[in-house]
């Protein structure tokens, strides 16, 4: 499993905006490219994300599900990218001095991609959602400073 944590300076309630809002998720998910739909009560429980993730023109059109929502703390996600597989994914929120800190916990949980060696998929994985937390800090952050309530 792979574990990533960033301090994102503004309050949970803007971090969650962004998780809630399922149009910007291709902005802070690596690999994400387009979004196609977003279902209208996303992200309640059941509600699904139907994005495309590669490189044009190797588009996988596939979703995103959520399996748990605790509304402003905590997102629990089955990402589907088939053929290579599925991953879940756990974001929580947790108000610290100075923002909001948020943990990303994310692991294969079928498929081929499962194959590989957890000390060898951890790492990659660890890495690409050190870049999606930073573009979540980015549109958290910057969304707060526009409004002028960091």
């Amino acid at each position: 499993m792979s574990h990533n944590t960033r301090v994102i300076a503004t309050t949970p309630d803007r971090v969650w905006a962004v998780l809630a809002d399922g149009w910007l998720y291709p902005l802070w998910v690596v690999g994400a490219t387009r979004m196609r739909e977003v279902d209208d009560d996303w992200p309640a429980a059941g509600s699904l994300l139907h994005h495309s993730v590669g490189v044009w023109p190797l588009v996988i059109n596939d979703n995103t599900e959520v399996l748990e929502c605790e509304p402003g703390r905590r997102l629990l996600l089955r990402a589907r990218g088939w053929p290579p597989g599925e991953a879940d994914v756990e974001l929580t929120l947790r108000e610290v001095e100075g923002g909001t800190e948020v943990l990303m916990l994310e692991d294969v949980t079928s498929g081929p991609a499962k194959i590989v060696p957890k000390p060898v998929r951890a790492p990659l994985i660890a890495w690409r959602n050190t870049e999606s937390l930073r573009r979540l800090a980015f549109l958290a952050e910057r969304r707060a400073a526009r409004r002028g309530d960091g």
